[in-house]
């Protein structure tokens, strides 16, 4: 070991140690590098517009596809279907997400605490595509659901290639997302905070909302933000319980440049869908803070 030592010192002298930092965060460099290279790639294929006589890209750079983009209805109504079903998937989320954390971190007991952690990893041994046709198979028109419905005298109804069936799939997509955000939040609150303000008169309601809620803001916000940019990003969910029928953003740009082949169209889509979910984020971190990424606010 002293001959390892000895050649390590000899390779990388003391004085070099300020630079270590810099090294560990060079592989994010190199990512964030990389990522902006492929920004600037799309940024000028959506300058070109499709040549239908060669189908492919011009050769001259022009907004028409951002014209398009912003007044065409098909995608004002995908554009507008998707930010309101992220917002509302957000909002039902952290609604199912706030009771399942604070019952996990609180729970005296050992089996409940471990059979919630089991019931929140499963889902992730499992890929959002088999889950999205799991869905399928229950709520189809001969799924369980319906077979169920049928034993009580019911009409099999129609549970799937909807909106409310993307979104509900959509939440059960992204409450593992959430409660995971949220479980840090709430452990770092101690229990004798919820005491002290039973103890001074404050019912259970009363300690949620005045103790509990406004300590894990951060978690919240944290797991709105996450759960928002992926729902409104979500491929999968609309393509198969939606049926081509409920289309969001990625599935726009996905048929654009894979069923139209018009990249530059594609391209203004993916770019407006970064410029939406960029501004979100900052509309989140304006109004509630930075949530869990400023620790100064998850101490306090």
């Amino acid at each position: 070991m002293d001959a390892v030592e000895a050649v390590a010192a000899t390779l990388w002298p003391a004085r070099f140690g300020k630079a270590i930092p810099y090294l560990l965060l060079l592989p994010a460099i190199l990512l964030v590098g990389l990522l902006v290279l492929g920004l600037v790639e799309i940024a000028d294929s959506s300058l070109r517009t499709l040549d239908t006589s060669t189908f492919l890209p011009s050769d001259y750079r022009t907004l028409a596809n951002y014209e398009r983009a912003l007044t065409e209805g098909l995608f004002r109504t995908v554009a507008t279907r998707s930010l309101l079903g992220a917002v509302i998937v957000t909002v039902l989320t952290l609604i199912l997400a706030f009771p399942y954390a604070y019952l996990m971190v609180r729970t005296r007991s050992a089996g409940l605490r471990k059979l919630l952690l089991i019931a929140l990893f499963l889902p992730f041994f499992i890929g959002q595509v088999v889950r999205a046709y799991g869905w399928l198979i229950v709520l189809g028109n001969q799924g369980m659901v319906n077979e169920a419905l049928g034993l009580i005298g019911v009409a099999p109804l129609r549970l799937l290639y909807n909106y409310p069936a993307v979104l509900f799939g959509l939440i059960q997509y992204m409450l593992p997302f959430a409660v995971l955000m949220l479980a840090p939040a709430m452990t770092a609150i101690p229990e004798e905070l919820e005491s002290a303000a039973q103890s001074l008169g404050a019912n259970w309601v009363r300690t949620m909302f005045h103790v509990v809620l406004p300590l894990v803001k951060p978690g919240l916000v944290g797991a709105g933000l996450v759960v928002l940019t992926l729902s409104l990003t979500d491929f999968a969910m609309p393509a198969i319980l939606g049926g081509g029928s409920q289309d969001f953003i990625a599935n726009a740009i996905y048929d654009q440049f894979f069923r139209t082949s018009d990249q530059g169209l594609g391209s203004t889509l993916a770019l407006l869908l970064v410029a939406v979910g960029s501004i979100l984020a900052g509309l989140v971190f304006m109004i509630f803070g930075a949530g869990t990424l400023a620790s100064r606010g998850a101490r306090r």
